[in-house]
């Protein structure tokens, strides 16, 4: 008995560890199931069934019990019955995570952006008009086909969802499974990435920054993080400290899920090399970029207005949303949602080196510095775009640049083809078969 007593004893001690040791988990699952739930049904239309079935059906955050409250525009997820987050959705705003102890009600004097989302009397991909029903004789209409049919073959395995490609700025091919169309929006992930980065390029355009600046943060004034330029951020080679793992408490998901101010979280890291020194992927550090676009507007509105009067209405994506944090900086690591059709217009804008429909919105130099390797990244990254110059994509041009996401989203540019492809989808390399894929697409074109 007394044997009995002392094994029981250490199993319930070992059980009580495990729980302490787990229960802060709980509410990073709680909160992604939460945020996820909400942005997909209210941006993108999805039901919770199908949340559940597919986007949330993820080792850990399956574990969540979720709510959607419809006339509330909210949801809520709680694991196990603990750590309930909520997140809500906001018109122009998207769906905002909740910290821990953070009501609703905090959020009813937030701006929301003014947009101009009158459509453009033109086809597409330049207005919002049906696309041009032209053969071009330099396409292989049935490789194009075929191509298609490569990236959704085995789609319990690949998960393909959309696919785009534009040719010399025609739409020649798109495929869809059901659920998904060409005005569904869809969670770029990472690829807002490069739509902050752009931002930084139009600013540098209308002259009123240069890539070399400093950033001038006063946190960063007296060490060595005052010597951070702008385009050491772009690059990704700061030298800041930042622990981008999601399968645990780290700064990635602690910033995500848990913080208010999610840039903070990333300006508050030390240095742990001088710029320049060393490449490392970090969602905090275009977190950071996001917020020091204040610094460049004049107020609170013109800082939400601006990606949206600047680029994003002014090209015609009209249905893209990029969602904010509870201190309205918008979550550029992450949180940018648009259509199919919108992300092939904005590879379109870069392919077109920085002109839509005869005005310039950028520099033809941003398109040669957003695509220059980047020292340390063995030619795989440029500024906030990723590349092909180390050939990892080995039947594909070494020209092309993409713009890449969690989960396999992509656009694609490939200037010596005169093509931009869009994936998205749920399954990464190699389950998607990425370089058979747009081999087949730019095989098919002259």
């Amino acid at each position: 008995m007394k044997w009995f007593k002392r094994i029981f004893g250490i199993l319930f001690l070992l059980i009580v560890i495990a729980i302490g040791f787990n229960y802060p988990k709980l509410t990073l699952i709680s909160g992604y199931s939460s945020k996820y739930v909400a942005s997909s049904a209210f941006i993108a239309g999805h039901s919770k069934s199908f949340i559940e079935a597919n986007d949330n059906n993820i080792s850990n955050i399956k574990l969540a019990t979720n709510e959607l409250d419809y006339p509330m525009k909210k949801a809520s997820a709680r694991v196990f019955g603990f750590q309930k987050r909520e997140a809500i959705y906001k018109e122009g705003l998207g769906a905002i995570l909740l910290p821990k102890g953070v009501s609703a009600l905090d959020l009813d004097h937030f701006l929301i952006p003014r947009r101009n989302l009158t459509p453009i009397e033109k086809p597409y991909p330049i207005g919002h008009l049906a696309p041009l029903d032209t053969v071009l004789s330099a396409v292989d209409y049935s490789a194009i086909q075929n191509a298609l049919d490569i990236v959704f073959k085995d789609n319990h395995i690949q998960k393909s969802r959309s696919a785009l490609i534009l040719y010399k700025g025609q739409l020649i091919g798109e495929k869809y499974i059901d659920g998904f169309g060409p005005d569904t929006p869809v969670l770029g992930w990472s690829m807002t990435k490069s739509i902050i980065a752009t931002i930084y390029g139009i600013l540098e355009y209308q002259g009123k920054l240069n890539v070399r600046d400093r950033v001038a943060f006063e946190d960063w004034a007296k060490d060595e993080r005052a010597h951070i330029t702008i385009d050491d951020l772009l690059r990704m080679q700061s030298g800041l400290a930042f622990e981008e793992d999601y399968l645990v408490i780290s700064d990635v998901t602690n910033m995500l899920f848990n913080e208010a101010d999610m840039a903070q979280v990333a300006i508050d890291r030390p240095s742990i090399a001088m710029p320049g020194e060393i490449w490392s992927y970090s969602s905090g550090t275009t977190n950071i970029l996001s917020k020091y676009l204040k610094s460049f507007s004049s107020d609170a509105q013109q800082y939400l207005d601006f990606p949206y009067a600047q680029l994003i209405d002014q090209i015609g994506m009209h249905s893209m949303v990029i969602e904010t944090d509870m201190v309205q900086t918008f979550v550029g690591s992450s949180y940018g949602w648009a259509s199919t059709r919108d992300w092939a217009r904005f590879g379109l804008l870069y392919l077109q080196n920085g002109i839509w429909d005869g005005s310039r919105i950028f520099s033809d130099r941003w398109v040669n510095y957003i695509s220059t390797p980047t020292k340390s990244s063995n030619g795989a990254y440029g500024a906030h775009f990723w590349l092909n110059a180390d050939g990892h994509l080995k039947d594909v041009p070494k020209d092309l640049y993409s713009a890449n996401g969690h989960d396999g989203q992509h656009v694609y540019v490939i200037p010596s083809k005169d093509l931009v492809i869009v994936r998205t989808g749920l399954g990464e390399r190699p389950d998607y078969r990425a370089n058979d894929f747009i081999a087949a697409v730019a095989a098919a074109v002259e």
